[in-house]
């Protein structure tokens, strides 16, 4: 990400920047103060900056304006139930990035406590969720009945009557006319079943993940839990809502590899079709996609790193679809573990000079081909690394 100073912006987000300096001035008028801090912990749920990723001049008015009023805060207007725990990230992550260039001392800054969380919105219970539908359906398929009964009912003795003027206008033509015999009905033919998908590494699922919050697995030291926003519909009793968002848990092997707070609040690219496993009692429901150095042949794999999260395109948005350029496809729902497309296609991933996340080809056999493409989104964005070339990404 570009520091403050060599930023541009489109006339949109001018605009925005402008409202934003507007709000600032309300602020410290004490105009409708509650309910714009309501309004702004809202907006941040889902946004690293106001502008959602990219830094601006806004960001700083904001701080300027707040750190006054957040320093005084208590815990629980903070983190409590009632708080404004994402107004109290961005005044951090403000104070604290290099981006902005503030260069406050640390009695300067607003002191936060990041595990002194009071609140967290507890999830849905997915088993008792599933149990009220299911009672809701058999209700619903219960009146259904009733009313197809009473329409089966009504049916017969209409047919009845229509029989009775038909015997009747029978009998004043001169008798009973015979009744038509009913011509069989050819069997119906089976449909063909579908072609099978070519195989194509768009067989799998990627998307821009925003990843809301991370903490520690509380039973392996290898492993983060992260609650990731990935344009998923709601439904689905493996998925939870937090901030508004319907989000997966995801269970990943980073922890000794990139810092716990490096990955608050941060976009990533995710495999989403993965069949869910339980990692050490928790079901993870996707897998965030990092680089690291090849493991050259006959060397054994000690995953000591270092590890590069694979980052999408500046202004991607949770659920963004990204893709190999030249592989464009539908993904399937869910990956059957038995037809190992992941590990058909992953050795194929990798990145270029450019530091760009690619797909090669030649790599895979079954292919027989020898095209690179890079992992872009449907604007034309490029998924980068940030330092490792020629890594394996997985």
């Amino acid at each position: 990400m570009a520091s403050l100073a060599n930023q541009t912006y489109t006339p949109a987000e001018d605009a925005e920047i402008q409202q934003w300096l507007t709000t600032s001035d309300r602020l410290k008028s004490g105009e409708d103060k509650a309910t714009i801090l309501e309004a702004l912990n809202s907006h941040l749920a889902s946004r690293t900056t106001l502008l959602g990723s990219k830094p601006s001049k806004a960001d700083v008015v904001i701080y300027e304006t707040l750190a006054p009023v957040v320093a005084k805060w208590s815990p629980d207007e903070r983190t409590g139930e009632k708080g404004h725990p994402h107004i109290v990230r961005h005044l951090d992550f403000v104070q604290n990035s290099s981006l902005y260039g503030l260069e406050l001392k640390d009695d300067q800054k607003i002191q936060v406590d990041q595990d002194d969380v009071r609140y967290v919105k507890p999830p849905v219970d997915a088993k008792a969720e599933k149990e009220r539908l299911k009672k809701e359906k058999a209700a619903a398929a219960a009146d259904g009945n009733k009313e197809a009964n009473l329409v089966d009912r009504t049916k017969e003795k209409f047919k009845e009557k229509v029989d009775e003027v038909k015997g009747a206008a029978a009998s004043v033509a001169g008798g009973d006319k015979p009744k038509k015999e009913k011509k069989e009905k050819a069997p119906k033919q089976p449909k063909a079943a579908p072609a099978a998908a070519p195989l194509s590494p768009c067989l799998i699922d990627l998307r821009v993940g925003h990843i809301l919050k991370a903490i520690q697995h509380p039973d392996a030291d290898s492993l983060y839990v992260s609650t990731i926003a990935m344009g998923d519909p709601a439904g689905n009793e493996d998925y939870v809502e937090y901030e508004g968002q319907i989000c997966r848990t995801v269970c990943s092997g980073l922890n000794g590899h990139i810092p716990l707070e490096q990955m608050q609040g941060r976009k990533v690219i995710v495999v989403c079709n993965l069949k869910p496993v339980k990692m050490r009692g928790i079901r993870s429901c996707a897998m965030v996609l990092a680089a690291s150095p090849k493991v050259k042949e006959g060397e054994i794999d000690h995953d000591k790193g270092p590890v590069e999260l694979v980052a999408p395109p500046e202004n991607s948005k949770a659920g963004d679809r990204v893709f190999f350029e030249g592989w464009q496809g539908e993904p399937e729902g869910v990956l059957n573990p038995k037809k190992k497309i992941w590990e058909t296609f992953q050795p194929g991933f990798t990145t270029n000079d450019s530091l760009e996340v690619v797909f090669d080809a030649a790599v895979v056999d079954k292919l027989g081909k020898t095209d690179i493409g890079r992992l872009v989104t449907e604007t034309g964005g490029v998924c980068t690394v940030q330092t490792l070339k020629d890594a394996a990404v997985r």
